[in-house]
């Protein structure tokens, strides 16, 4: 079974998801994988022992790793380190977005773009667990977020009507309903997140230094391999 973590980044023009597919068998090994590098950075630093591994935290350096400022080249490693733990596993990443601004200039202001980058994501999911060899079954964990059982009854819907678009399917490979949790007492719900946020930046943000430029593209680098699906739709 492919455990499947999902979460979010996003800026007022662009939404953003993340898909972790993680075998069974590995999901403990990524976990304490994930442990051991908040561990290393707590015994060096102003960090508690069971920090988050937020991505836009540890890149400004807010919440839990607020102690480490001015300890930008640490805070690189330690991200740095994530994204190697995350790489090393044989784990497969789907990412999704939308151009909110042409999204709402067709659709409409009220149009979500978290519900339809929900579904393209599942429909993503879906296809990759159909094509495993042999075919995996999935489980979705997602972090929190408000409305969760209007999302539990949108993939209710998608399962007995199948999902809009061209692309309609009815996510046979999907168990169970949407598990939502705290993304602090999970650290593969972290670890999409940390790629999630990486590939927003990635994707809308022009960097004027190159160093900056040459740090993203190593932390990048750590993952890419993995990318099994990455598309930003635009209306």
């Amino acid at each position: 079974m492919l455990l499947t973590y999902l979460d979010e980044s996003y800026t007022k023009d662009h939404y953003y998801m993340a898909a972790l597919c993680c075998p069974d068998d590995q999901v403990v090994s990524l976990s304490r994988a994930l442990d051991e590098v908040v561990r290393v950075a707590a015994a060096k630093y102003k960090v508690a022992a069971g920090a988050e591994l937020h991505g836009r935290s540890i890149f400004h350096a807010d919440d839990e790793w607020v102690g480490m400022k001015q300890l930008l080249r640490a805070r690189i490693g330690i991200y740095d380190a994530a994204m190697q733990a995350i790489g090393g596993h044989e784990v497969s990443l789907i990412l999704r977005g939308v151009d909110v601004r042409r999204l709402h200039a067709r659709y409409g202001p009220t149009t979500r773009p978290h519900v339809l980058v929900l579904q393209h994501l599942m429909e993503r999911i879906n296809l990759h667990a159909r094509r495993c060899a042999p075919p995996e079954r999935v489980l979705l964990i997602a972090d929190e977020i408000d409305g969760q059982d209007g999302y539990r009854r949108h993939l209710w819907h998608y399962r007995q009507h199948g999902t809009p678009g061209y692309r309609s399917s009815r996510l046979e490979r999907i168990v169970d309903t949407i598990h939502f949790a705290p993304s602090h007492a999970s650290r593969l719900i972290q670890a999409a997140d940390l790629v999630a946020f990486l590939h927003r930046r990635r994707m809308t943000i022009r960097e004027t230094d190159e160093r900056a430029e040459r740090v993203n593209a190593q932390l990048w680098g750590r993952v890419a391999g993995r990318v099994v699906h990455e598309r930003e739709w635009t209306p």
